[in-house]
């Protein structure tokens, strides 16, 4: 092995055609901190034995791609959308082949000298155990508490009521977590242990395949070390061998806090009958609901009795198949105007490449007062022709974007909306029919992680029909070019969307039934208000300056939410959207006057 290491006397990591003792998979999203260290911890494993690394990113905003892929000898999978920790390390199993072990990581680890050998020492001692576990440290050198025995009702009831700090050597029955200091001492068998940290018998890898993807985030591990347990094999608690766990690498949320305790229940949901599956759920409940003082147990306990809220929690997010998209070319202009999008640009502007370098539509890209690196993302997105302006003006950046565009009709698109090619080429292609003057796609909120007076505000918008044929609050509205000729170049008003809804008629303006596009709500209710005092401030400056064609929309909309309510929920539903819009429309705090923006939905949340 001397011809493997590195000058600092580091291993380097083997080639994917060579048998590997270890193969290393670690899942990343946004790691950049702590990715390096552990790669380091790697190699000097790995100057003992032929260790290979395989790395899933599952699409990183931070630099984690780019150093991983400075290490050339670390094969690098770029999911393409966050597929969760299952998925993630579905998609790097059929590049662990050929090894003796797969050992799985979290990326917010650190190895203590000889913890992947003593591991590998477990799984040599006897070929029953199937998989072994080290002992994991908080930073602090606390040991934590990784030990688990298989849930169970009992075990349930008795978290609930007693918690993890009352009576914390109480019977194994009584709880699913094992708490007692004793259990991390020496080396013994258990039921499963979190999936932080654990290596695997490559040949039982093999016969167990994929992890389940169902859970995206909590109790994949349960799940799989049940399939191991009843493959016949064992799985090993190794405390020679350590790790130290910095805790929340994979993220720390309301969210992921709240799909914690829904997946427990969607795993027992799994494996048993549906009345002790019901009661599992109550015991569940009722640890939260002792809990409720606190805030993320309230919201928690909220979600877990009202299942149809589960489709709000965190999911896997993967890569769209590529549009192929026929018919003539130069079916028209796409204009996007930017300021500080980096973070979520690229997710706007991928789905519309292959369009755009297939020559079906031109995107012109107008950052304006980018302090940040919007324009490149941009530009590193084939088919895009961006253009930086040191203003800060969302008007002039449209009227720049038309100045450079070629083709008609023209899409007017926001920075963070998610939409499809397909989308886009049915709402120009409705605009050159020449019947309407403005279009839009459809539209839907996506409210996945707000908080409970967002979620309730956006349940209210979508009931009122007033709405629904709107060109405004979409952050998408295409125009042809005698539509634009109405009004010739977008005035210096804050609402450019409601500005055009109020220069056509009914019978002028279209809402094309395409693939809805997907409008990021705020994610709590200080930005929610930020936005619409900047609605409320665009739709008073529009009726302040021309009120033949822009009437106030409050009185019509207070009428349609009446007509809202059909029981408690909608009722109270209504209350949070009337009163989010008086706060909306009461003085700022502030004298000046200022763009106010959403930052909570600028993230992959």
């Amino acid at each position: 092995m001397k011809a493997s290491r590195a000058r600092d006397g580091r291993g380097r990591f083997i080639a994917a055609d060579r048998p590997a003792d270890v193969a290393v998979v670690l899942v990343t999203y946004n790691s950049a901190r702590d990715v390096l260290p552990l790669i380091d911890d790697l190699r000097i494993a790995a100057r003992d034995r032929p260790v290979r690394v395989i790395v899933v990113d599952n699409r990183s905003s931070d630099d984690t791609v780019e150093l991983v892929r400075a290490h050339r000898d670390i094969r690098l999978i770029e999911s393409g959308g966050n597929l969760g920790y299952a998925g993630g390390i579905n998609a790097a199993l059929p590049f662990t082949e050929p090894c003796g072990a797969v050992l799985i990581l979290n990326p917010d680890l650190r190895l203590l000298p000889g913890a992947v050998t003593r591991l590998l020492g477990v799984l040599d001692e006897d070929s029953r155990i199937g998989a072994a576990v080290p002992l994991i440290r908080d930073a602090d050198g606390r040991t934590h508490h990784s030990l688990c025995r298989e849930p169970s009702l009992t075990r349930a009831i008795g978290d609930a009521v007693l918690g993890s700090r009352l009576w914390r050597s109480r019977p194994g029955f009584l709880s699913e977590f094992d708490h007692r200091p004793r259990s991390y001492v020496e080396a013994h068998d258990v039921d499963w242990a979190t999936g932080a940290a654990l290596l695997v018998r490559g040949s039982l890898a093999r016969v167990l395949g994929e992890w389940n993807e169902e859970y995206f985030l909590y109790s994949e591990e349960t799940d799989y070390f049940r399939r191991l347990r009843e493959s016949g094999h064992l799985v090993r608690f190794e405390p020679s061998a350590i790790v130290v766990h910095r805790m929340g690498g994979s993220g720390t949320s309301q969210s992921l806090a709240t799909l914690l305790a829904v997946n427990r229940v969607r795993y027992v949901e799994r494996h048993h009958g549906s009345v002790y599956s019901a009661l599992f759920r109550f015991s569940v409940a009722l640890a939260e609901m002792l809990r409720s003082y606190d805030p993320v147990h309230r919201r928690t306990l909220a979600v877990v009795v009202s299942r149809s809220r589960w489709r709000e929690l965190p999911r896997a997010t993967k890569p769209r198949a590529v549009e192929r998209i026929s018919g003539p070319h130069r079916r028209g202009s796409v204009i996007v105007p930017a300021y500080n999008e980096a973070t979520v640009i690229e997710r706007t502007l991928a789905p519309l490449s292959r369009a755009a370098v297939d020559g079906f539509i031109e995107i012109i890209v107008v950052c304006n007062g980018c302090t940040d690196g919007t324009a490149d993302v941009a530009r590193a997105v084939p088919g895009v022709q961006v253009v930086e302006l040191a203003v800060g003006s969302k008007p002039l950046a449209l009227n720049t974007g038309d100045e450079l565009a070629t083709l008609w009709p023209r899409l007017y698109l926001d920075a963070d909306i998610g939409i499809t090619a397909a989308a886009v080429i049915e709402v120009l292609d409705r605009l050159g029919q020449g019947d309407v003057m403005v279009a839009r796609p459809a539209s839907r909120y996506d409210s996945d992680g707000a908080g409970v007076l967002v979620r309730s505000y956006y349940r209210a918008r979508r009931r009122i029909s007033l709405h629904e044929q709107a060109m405004w609050c979409a952050g998408v509205y295409g125009l042809n070019e005698l539509g634009h000729q109405r009004f010739g170049s977008f005035p210096d008003v804050t609402g450019d969307d409601f500005f055009v809804d109020t220069r056509f008629d009914d019978d002028e303006k279209a809402v094309v039934q395409t693939e809805p596009t997907v409008w990021r709500t705020p994610s709590d209710a200080r930005s929610l208000l930020a936005i619409l005092r900047r609605h409320h401030r665009g739709n008073a400056e529009l009726v302040a300056c021309d009120p033949d064609r822009a009437s106030r929309t409050g009185p019509a909309t207070a009428r349609a939410l009446v007509h809202t309510i059909r029981g408690p929920r909608s009722a109270v539903d209504a209350a949070v959207y009337f009163g989010m819009a008086v706060a909306a429309r009461r003085p700022a705090a502030q004298a000046t006057v200022m763009w106010e923006r959403d930052e909570s939905s600028r993230s992959n949340r």
